[in-house]
């Protein structure tokens, strides 16, 4: 029977009781529509999400669900959710393993949010990944094929569904346990971890289709607009001193640097070391000392965007610092550099801010890098000076987030197919080669020699230049003399500040 299999894995799996399988088998049979078990002609899949598909096409045998993807999604959001353990429950067992170390904790969420499939463990396992050397290490590159694409009935039912404001946005807590509907992601299965950080309701909870190791969100239970302010640097540093096994960090609160989600504040974290946390610190810099926060020291890193690294073992020193950086940058200008910190009351200047924290001697030593980010548009580049060019829109023209910011490019999911025809057109096959990719692709066919096995490699590495310069592109201090010039006159305007109050 392959309810009584399904069943089975759960209770090998620690996650139904043996006592309890009378009454979970009932609640997934109620969700088939079956008054009682069936047998199922052909082969009974071993795989529980194979499993889980073959349940679901028997749902919609039965007429229980129809055949969209959303709808789908929300009856498996459904099934899954008989096996996750109550908010409750899950609250107080995380929190009984933190206190033997923060990395039982997460290593226990995370392992109940993947077997759950809220995170979804195949779609992600889709998603193109590989390494491009550059000057500054290695950039991580992946294209994004793991968000299922929406079939038509699905928007069709979208734009006929009428505004709905619950949940507000997709980060709330109202979305813990929220089944879903065609133009809101299925919800039933989801878990939220709550916790305080300084005077404040927060949740921690893993993204659902993540781009590196524990990819997870910080969140305000309070429903408000993200910002970078003092607070930010507090919460971030309080954050990693409760998680130094996480990284944190936030998107930029402006649009065009800022992330997907302005509405919402929220962070992200996660146990991957990226690209820019690895970066050495930049030759042509000098060790700053600051008189106003001895304790903290401040490195220029070698990174294509302008990052200053901050550390220290004083977490009010190094917030301070932070703060005072960020608020003479949000007032900073320097027109050879086109750095415009406002245009009439519209300001330009914020910070991507990301930290961690590590144990030195016995002791927590707190890391703030705060990214330099300007959102200015000119008639040149409508879309963002410091933003991707347009030459480079025919592979990344999306905003520049938290993530790309530290060396890991989330590219759009047209490219698997637009690069096989690039190929095509290296390899003088027939091709239907994207009309946009013609100038990029008559570069390199001009290097020459291309064959099949190897020119699909060639092209990735290519793709990892152009997002090196889309990189290059979104720093507001370029690595160049002029650049190097400018950013440390804004450091030494800043260290004079410093010392002045």
């Amino acid at each position: 029977m392959i309810v009584d299999k399904f069943i089975d894995i759960a209770v090998k799996n620690g996650e139904v009781a043996e006592l309890d399988r009378i009454y979970v088998t009932n609640r997934l049979l109620d969700l088939l529509g079956w008054s009682k078990k069936r047998a199922v002609a052909g082969d009974v899949a071993a795989d529980r999400l194979a499993l889980l598909d073959q349940l679901t096409d028997l749902a919609v045998e039965s007429g229980v669900i129809g055949d969209a993807i959303s709808a789908r999604e929300i009856w498996q959001s459904k099934v899954m959710d008989l096996f996750v353990p109550c908010p409750s429950d899950l609250n107080a067992e995380f929190w009984e393993l933190y206190e033997q170390s923060p990395s039982q904790a997460t290593d226990y969420f995370y392992k109940v949010s993947k077997a759950s499939d809220y995170i979804k463990t195949r779609s992600i396992a889709k998603n193109i990944e590989y390494l491009v050397d550059t000057g500054y290490g290695e950039l991580e590159m992946t294209i994004n094929l793991s968000r299922p694409e929406k079939d038509p009935k699905q928007i069709a039912m979208e734009k006929a569904a009428e505004a709905i404001s619950y949940p507000l946005c997709a980060l709330c807590l109202e979305n813990e346990g929220y089944a879903g509907r065609a133009d809101f992601p299925a919800r039933t299965n989801h878990r939220i971890v709550q916790m305080r950080v300084e005077d404040e309701e927060w949740g921690l909870q893993y993204s659902p289709y993540a781009y590196y190791e524990e990819h997870c969100i910080f969140l305000s239970a309070e429903h408000r607009p993200m910002v970078i302010d003092r607070g930010t640097f507090t919460r971030l540093v309080k954050i990693t001193a409760q998680f130094p096994n996480y990284f944190v960090g936030s998107n930029a609160d402006l649009p065009i640097v800022g992330g997907s989600i302005l509405s919402h504040d929220h962070y992200q974290g996660g146990a991957h070391m990226f690209a820019m946390a690895k970066a050495p610190v930049h030759k042509e810099f000098p060790a700053y000392q600051w008189a106003e926060f001895p304790s903290v020291s401040v490195e220029i890193v070698k990174w294509p965007m302008s990052v200053i690294r901050l550390q220290s073992v004083s977490e009010a020193d190094i917030v301070s610092a932070a703060d005072v950086i960020l608020q003479k940058w949000k007032e900073y200008s320097d027109d050879e550099v086109g750095i415009l910190a406002y245009s009439g009351e519209e300001r330009h200047n914020t910070i991507t801010p990301i930290a961690s924290c590590r144990e030195v001697a016995g002791e927590q030593l707190f890391e703030l890098s705060l990214v330099l980010r300007n959102n200015r548009r000119t008639a040149e580049h409508p879309d963002g000076l410091f933003h991707p060019h347009q030459a480079l829109h025919h592979i990344k023209k999306e905003n520049i987030g938290l993530i790309e910011v530290m060396g890991l490019a989330v590219l759009p999911p047209r490219l698997k197919s637009e690069l096989e025809e690039v190929a095509r057109y290296l390899l003088d096959q027939p091709h239907a080669m994207a009309d946009y990719h013609s100038e990029w692709a008559d570069r390199l066919k001009r290097k020459g020699g291309f064959q099949e096995e190897t020119v699909m490699p060639f092209l990735q590495q290519e793709v990892g230049k152009v997002f090196e310069q889309v990189l290059t592109d979104a720093g507001v201090f370029k690595d160049t003399a002029e650049g190097i010039r400018a950013f440390r006159e804004f450091m030494e305007l800043i260290i004079e500040t410093g010392d002045q109050e």
